[in-house]
């Protein structure tokens, strides 16, 4: 995997959540790794994270979040077991993939990636929607799913983690500001999992500004 990427890092974050270590194979996007006719065999999707887990196998990085959290964990406040609480961390987990991550994708990623020269003004106000809702979601709680940390939180600091690396002002949101702080603090793992691929990414887009 390439720990670049915003859906590996999710996955990062549960397994330190869990507690479990997982073999990591280094898949080069830049190079097309990902491409190559005995990837494409192994995932159809050619997309990473890629989950290889004995004989079982599995794409989307929400659904590896959930699974890992099922499979091997040992807190059930993680992934919730009752059909109200795992609906909600459901909601939380489509939420942050289809409209949250997209926000932040749509607009900040053309350029970031150099297929765009400017940013489209269009596509920022769907992203500041986006963080009005997150901000409403935290608004009297700790966490983005109820009382405790879950795969949801995880899902979404990493989205909001990398939107303030691209420069989002996470700040103008209150809520967000403080839930950011607090998973910071204690998500088990959080530099290893998150902040080393959140580090990598800033230098990255320093060095294309100098160039």
């Amino acid at each position: 995997m390439s720990q670049l990427t915003n859906h590996v890092c999710v996955v990062l974050l549960t397994a330190e959540a869990i507690g479990i270590s997982l073999n990591l194979k280094e898949i080069n996007l830049f190079t097309g790794e990902h491409l190559k006719p005995e990837y494409e065999q192994l995932n159809p999707q050619k997309a990473i994270p890629f989950l290889v887990d004995d004989e079982y196998k599995l794409s989307e990085s929400r659904a590896i979040m959930s699974y890992l959290a099922d499979q091997y964990g040992k807190n059930a406040r993680l992934n919730p077991q009752t059909v109200i609480g795992r609906a909600l961390v459901n909601h939380r987990l489509h939420f942050d993939i289809g409209t949250l991550y997209r926000g932040m994708k749509d607009y900040y990623y053309p350029v970031v990636f150099g297929k765009e020269k400017e940013y489209n003004p269009d596509r920022y106000k769907p992203l500041e929607g986006a963080f009005d809702v997150l901000d409403k979601f935290l608004d009297g709680q700790d966490y983005v799913a109820g009382r405790n940390l879950t795969i949801a939180d995880l899902a979404l600091v990493a989205t909001v983690s990398t939107s303030e690396v691209f420069g989002f002002d996470v700040e103008k949101y209150a809520n967000v500001a403080k839930w950011l702080d607090r998973i910071k603090s204690s998500a088990p793992g959080y530099r290893k999992a998150n902040v080393e691929g959140l580090e990598i990414l800033k230098k990255m887009i320093e060095d294309s500004k100098e160039e």
